[in-house]
């Protein structure tokens, strides 16, 4: 009888999980009906699912349930630490039923919480050889420590690890389809929107933003003279001088050609200029593909705009800085020029 349960159990849960996968592209859904069951099934008094992030090599705290859940949510540590790190990186389940004595055992948010860790059981996400993140259950009852519990709770776990690289997924799909491929900026269809969100923005706060439009001059010689090889690695190199003069908050954007757009988020008039004259004497001083031979050195006409002071729509913010950039190339290039 307890076997037909447990088979029942089992097969409701994959059905469940399965339904959700195929109905939603959203990960946090289907960990949410993922943790939904380990819940029912385990009754842990708090269980986790950490998300791993393979550029800063750390497990954060996707989803947390129980006693501890507001204080670690968010949370992140480095993935070689604590029984959760061991479990990742060793690609193998832990059963820990008395986690006090376990050295590896991440004691600081206990120390912080006030919480007790009795147990810990701890599962690794994987998909195919790509670490995807942890399950873990604290102070889960007696009986989920047999094996046909821990089975049930890796099921869960690969479920998870599907959902987790499906979005992972649609995030580079996502990604790409606002990427200019050469220079890695955003693209100008993506443009428009971001500054129709910063439009939005600034009727709800009152805080400008600034467009900046920038044009390569005699690009085409370079093109003529070096081949069109060359021409996109200049481009790339003009981009990486782009990343690096504006903030994590402000957008460089590859409008097309030799044509850019940065959107400078609350910046006004001044902010925008300072911010300009970094990349203009950034390009002024930069030799290209010296080690080549080529030596090339070249310059750029600038236009700034600011929303609302120089234009009320989106259309009209981009022909003002437009036409200021196209002011600069007609009064001598290698200029900086304002709509007024």
């Amino acid at each position: 009888m307890a076997e037909r349960k447990r088979e029942r159990i089992l097969r409701d849960s994959v059905y469940e999980i399965a339904s959700t996968l195929a109905s939603s592209i959203h990960e946090d859904e289907v960990f949410n009906v993922i943790m939904g069951l380990v819940g029912e099934i385990f009754r842990p008094d708090n269980w986790s699912l950490f998300t791993y992030d393979a550029k800063e090599d750390k497990l954060m705290f996707k989803l947390v349930v129980g006693k501890e859940a507001d204080y670690l949510i968010g949370k992140s540590f480095p993935a070689d630490k604590g029984i959760a790190g061991y479990c990742l990186h060793n690609r193998q389940t832990m059963v820990i039923p008395d986690a006090s004595k376990d050295k590896r055992m991440l004691r600081v948010v206990n120390e912080k919480t006030g919480f007790v860790t009795r147990s810990i059981i701890a599962v690794p996400m994987y998909s195919k050889e790509q670490p995807m993140g942890v399950i873990e259950l604290v102070n889960a009852n007696e009986d989920c420590f047999n094996d046909d519990k821990i089975r049930l709770l890796e099921i869960l776990a690969d479920f998870a690890s599907i959902a987790a690289q499906n979005a992972q997924y649609i995030r580079t799909i996502e990604e790409k389809a606002t990427i200019d491929d050469c220079t890695d900026l955003h693209n100008a269809r993506y443009m428009y929107t971001i500054i129709e969100k910063e439009v939005s923005r600034v009727k709800r706060t009152g805080v400008p933003f600034s467009i900046v439009f920038f044009d390569l001059d005699f690009f085409k010689n370079v093109n003529d003279k070096y081949g069109h090889l060359v021409g996109s690695q200049l481009l790339r190199e003009v981009a990486d001088i782009v990343r690096k003069n504006i903030r994590p908050t402000d957008w460089g954007v590859r409008y097309g050609g030799d044509e850019f757009v940065l959107i400078l988020q609350g910046a006004g008039f001044k902010e925008a200029l300072l911010v300009t004259e970094r990349i203009k004497k950034s390009l002024n001083s930069k030799v290209f593909f010296v080690k080549e031979g080529y030596k090339i050195k070249i310059t750029a006409s600038f236009g700034i705009a600011v929303f609302p002071d120089d234009a009320g729509t989106v259309e009209g913010i981009i022909r003002a800085a437009d036409n200021a950039m196209y002011k600069s190339k007609e009064t001598g290039r290698n200029k900086i020029s304002h709509t007024h």
